[in-house]
């Protein structure tokens, strides 16, 4: 996939990007692993995160704080045009966010989330500015449900940005939830659009289309030559992944539960840039394998 049709693409999946699809997560610990077809590399992710909701008032106000920790292994095996390419293997990902949400009437709420990054190789001495990076958003909810039955819809509208990214500008808000059926449910959005079937209290499977990615700094840059005599400066590291998957949740109780995703990617890039976000050096972009499994506490 070339450059520009990459960026249609992380348009149109951003354009359905939504903060609350991972709100209802209370604590999470997962891994990922995703080998990377036609080379020596692969890609491994350990992950861990909480959220706490601490309620204001009786009325539904809450003030939110989440943090979560990210490892990222590259394990680039093939040999690349830039120096010292065992220092671009190991990535660490650190964050923090604050939000507030509180009702606007009987359906709808209105929320906002901000939040920093710190995402580097830390082959340095210390923390950079380039080190950072930060996200803010606002959006409404809407939301209905049955109390006699599961049935519930939800609605996210807002708008969410982010600096840096490869997309300078606010990027619109979008998702959809249905629980249709006692036994399915379906959503539109990222992390990802699915399908679920509940086989009963303890035991779910789904589809779905999803999202991965991360973003690094590269605290020394690296200075080249390409393939074409060109000379390039890679200052930081980046995976987009497009993945369709199966997932199975097993319910060790009501709010904590096991998952287990596995698929194929619709397009896999990890590549190093510089400052401007152009892509200096593809390091993998064959599509390939994708495993995730984990633990959660949901709402």
């Amino acid at each position: 996939m070339n450059k520009y049709h990459l960026i249609i693409v992380y348009l149109f999946l951003c354009a359905f990007s939504v903060i609350y699809s991972q709100g209802t997560d209370l604590a999470r610990i997962e891994y990922a692993y995703i080998p990377q077809e036609k080379s020596n590399n692969d890609y491994n992710r350990f992950r861990v995160s909480a959220t706490y909701p601490i309620e204001m008032d009786q009325s539904g106000t809450y003030f939110v704080i989440g943090a979560q920790y990210r490892f990222h292994n590259l394990n680039i095996n093939d040999n690349l045009l830039v120096d010292n390419q065992d220092k671009i293997d190991d990535f660490h990902t650190a964050g923090l966010d604050i939000g507030y949400t509180f009702k606007m009437g009987d359906y709808w709420r209105f929320g906002a989330r901000f939040g920093a990054r710190i995402s580097s190789n830390f082959e340095g001495s210390g923390l950079l500015g380039e080190d950072f990076r930060y996200t803010g958003a606002v959006y409404f909810i809407r939301s209905k449900e049955r109390t006699q039955v599961p049935l519930k819809t939800r609605l996210v509208l807002g708008v969410r940005y982010s600096t840096p990214a490869s997309i300078n500008f606010p990027l619109p808000i979008i998702n959809y939830f249905n629980r249709f059926h006692p036994d399915w449910s379906y959503s539109i959005g990222t992390p990802k659009t699915s399908i679920k079937y509940f086989l009963n209290k303890k035991n779910t499977l789904q589809a779905f289309v999803g999202l991965d990615r991360f973003y690094a700094n590269l605290q020394n840059d690296r200075v080249f030559e390409d393939e074409n005599g060109n000379v390039q400066v890679a200052e930081n590291v980046s995976m987009l992944n497009i993945i369709g998957a199966m997932g199975y949740e097993y319910y060790f109780t009501e709010h904590i539960l096991f998952f287990v995703y596995g698929g194929y990617t619709i397009n896999n890039e990890i590549r190093l840039r510089n400052n401007d976000q152009e892509n200096v050096l593809i390091i993998n972009d064959e599509n390939t394998f994708y495993l995730r499994s984990g633990i959660k506490l949901k709402i």
